[in-house]
């Protein structure tokens, strides 16, 4: 009798608790990070939720993007491109403004940045006018695809060499821009995907062709990141802006679309002045 009890406690005390076998059993593991704190390389645990729940922000509006396309809904698929882009632009200020930047925090806006800026656009530009081009339709859909992760891959390896005050080739999210832009111009207008001429559906495979090859390209942008908003500026500087709202409330679609391909041409324009007054000096 007594073996009995010491052989059952034996297997009571070797059976593992259910806290135990949690830890045994990790099925998500936390991120950990070294982090460069008072001049002394640290560990840190865990990840900064605002600038992460922003940046998820902007990839859920490119998943709906194309879920919007895939159903028909290109007007709300080229709102949600706009939205990501929106979303984009607030969460590395919000990382700096609340002093929570971290490489995870980097990685993670790369690869939201690939959906809603590489994958996103192009899926909707293929749905919308490309899919009736055959091998043209998905080559000039993938060559955009492409383009933008190598374009986001090169953008991360220079990120601590390059001048902040440019970009090397016409970024991600202004040229999701171009094509989500465009989208939204043809569905104002009552042109649809299926009613599209031949001509027009190759008219935008060679545009989607070219905005890809623009991000990749060594052409200077401006990035607009040396802009201070803390300065007081002229009262004049006021008026222009709020009469440039209402000019892009009369008709945003076309407005946007004038306003990033001026952007995407400016590049082209400035490299070819610089070769021009190069030439004549």
């Amino acid at each position: 009798m007594v073996e009995q009890n010491e052989s059952s406690s034996d297997k009571s005390a070797s059976k593992p608790s259910p806290a135990d076998s949690f830890d045994m059993v990790d099925l998500v593991g936390d991120h950990e990070e070294e982090v460069h704190e008072g001049g002394k390389t640290v560990r840190r645990r865990g990840i900064f939720l605002l600038p992460n729940l922003v940046t998820t922000a902007a990839l859920f509006a490119g998943f709906y993007a194309i879920v919007s396309a895939m159903n028909g809904r290109f007007e709300s698929a080229a709102l949600a491109i706009f939205a990501a882009m929106v979303f984009d632009g607030l969460d590395g200020r919000v990382a700096r403004l609340t002093n929570t930047q971290s490489k995870f925090g980097a990685e993670y806006d790369s690869l939201s940045d690939m959906v809603s800026f590489g994958v996103a656009p192009a899926m909707v530009m293929f749905t919308f006018a490309l899919s009736g081009l055959g091998r043209l339709g998905w080559a000039a859909a993938f060559v955009y695809v492409a383009c933008a992760a190598l374009r986001l891959a090169r953008f991360n390896t220079q990120i601590d060499t390059a001048d902040k005050n440019f970009f090397t080739g016409l970024a991600s999210p202004a040229a999701a821009a171009v094509q989500a832009a465009t989208i939204w111009v043809c569905e104002q207008n009552g042109l649809l995907g299926k009613e599209l001429p031949y001509l027009v559906s190759i008219l935008f495979a060679f545009q989607t062709i070219l905005v890809g090859f623009l991000m990749i390209s060594n052409i200077r942008y401006n990035s607009f990141k040396d802009m201070d908003f803390r300065n007081p500026v002229p009262f004049v500087v006021m008026i222009a802006i709020v009469l440039a709202f209402g000019v892009v409330w009369q008709n945003p679609p076309a407005v946007l679309l004038l306003g990033f391909w001026g952007y995407a041409l400016s590049g082209l324009i400035s490299a070819f002045l610089r070769k021009f007054r190069a030439k004549n000096q």
